[in-house]
């Protein structure tokens, strides 16, 4: 079982698959990221907060439960890894994570699909069971006419019953794999390398800090 700690940013770092995410964006060529993860990799990626939509929420800010004041995950680590329940500086209210625990409303950011997959060209579903609603329904968001590649463990959501669309692909299997081979075939292995090779360096220039 996943601990609070563990998912704490800082614990865990991107791997090629959010890179992959940051590489379309540095391409132009992503529209949003729409996540289920409240981890914040992509974050960490370098994928802006604004192509993000984290619809379960991010242990990246944080909002005193009170006065509202706003909070980043780096001000409350020593709390958090301590087991001590994060307290406001301002009014002594106690600081919540901004993720979405259960029976919660998501955010109003969500519903940002209603105007985004009416403009897409290209649906990349990857790594997810498509099984919590109402996140699982973006997958029948766009239209018809727009081809929905899933990189995946298992044929999930609409790949996994009724009738496939005509223009849907799926490539099962280890999902890194599966974006190592679409990158493979877009020609941007070297372009990926260099995104991940150049992140690991400003880690490392920081640690000699």
């Amino acid at each position: 079982m996943t601990t609070f700690n563990e998912l704490y940013p800082g614990n865990y770092k991107p791997n090629l698959t959010h890179y992959f995410i940051r590489l379309l964006y540095d391409k132009g060529q992503l529209l949003r990221m729409y996540t289920q993860n409240i981890d914040g990799l992509e974050r960490l990626a370098g994928i802006p907060s604004k192509m993000l939509v984290e619809a379960h929420g991010t242990f990246a800010t944080a909002t005193c439960t009170v006065c509202r004041r706003d909070y980043n995950a780096e001000e409350l680590r020593n709390d958090i890894m301590e087991g001590t329940i994060p307290k406001c500086s301002s009014c002594t209210g106690v600081i919540k994570p901004d993720i979405v625990f259960f029976g919660e409303e998501l955010p109003q950011q969500f519903f940002t699909y209603l105007i985004d997959f009416p403009r897409a060209d290209l649906l990349i579903i990857m790594g997810t069971s498509l099984e919590v609603e109402p996140f699982a329904s973006l997958a029948g968001a766009v239209p018809s006419s727009v081809s929905r590649l899933l990189i995946n463990r298992d044929l999930v959501g609409p790949f996994a019953w009724g009738s496939p669309r005509h223009n849907d692909v799926a490539e099962v299997g280890d999902v890194v794999s599966g974006v190592k081979k679409l990158v493979e075939i877009l020609g941007w292995t070297q372009d990926l390398e260099a995104l991940m090779n150049m992140d690991t360096e400003k880690d490392a220039m920081k640690r000699e800090e």
